[in-house]
């Protein structure tokens, strides 16, 4: 089995910054896809960014150029750097890890950006 802890959410005013951490435990032999979603009120959830093992990496056009994920696989861990935020960002925000053959969610983290 494997848990996903994450941290780093809160309330940010628009154009801060904020980091998001994602820890991975358990029986874990190796990570294949390491991502963040997000949902807001009412919307469906969305990936927000993604980073393969090999470190490709994915983001939606929404926070291209202000977000940048990141993962250590010596430490099972997945980082979304969050810098000029916007309300329309505020959502919880879920991090995911692909470990064949299932995906693992984390519990969710609020991310708040006031005007």
């Amino acid at each position: 089995q494997v848990q996903l802890v994450e941290s780093g959410g809160g309330l940010v005013q628009a154009g801060g910054s904020l980091r998001l951490s994602c820890a991975a435990s358990g029986t874990i032999l190796s990570i294949n896809l390491m991502g963040w979603y997000r949902q807001a009120p009412g919307k469906q959830r969305e990936l927000v960014a993604h980073v393969t093992r090999g470190g490709s990496t994915h983001y939606a056009e929404s926070v291209k150029g202000r977000f940048t994920i990141s993962r250590d696989d010596a430490k099972n861990t997945v980082d979304l750097q969050m810098n000029s935020l916007k309300p329309e960002d505020t959502a919880t925000y879920y991090c995911s890890v692909y470990i064949q053959p299932r995906t693992y969610w984390g519990q969710g983290t609020q991310v708040t950006v006031s005007a």
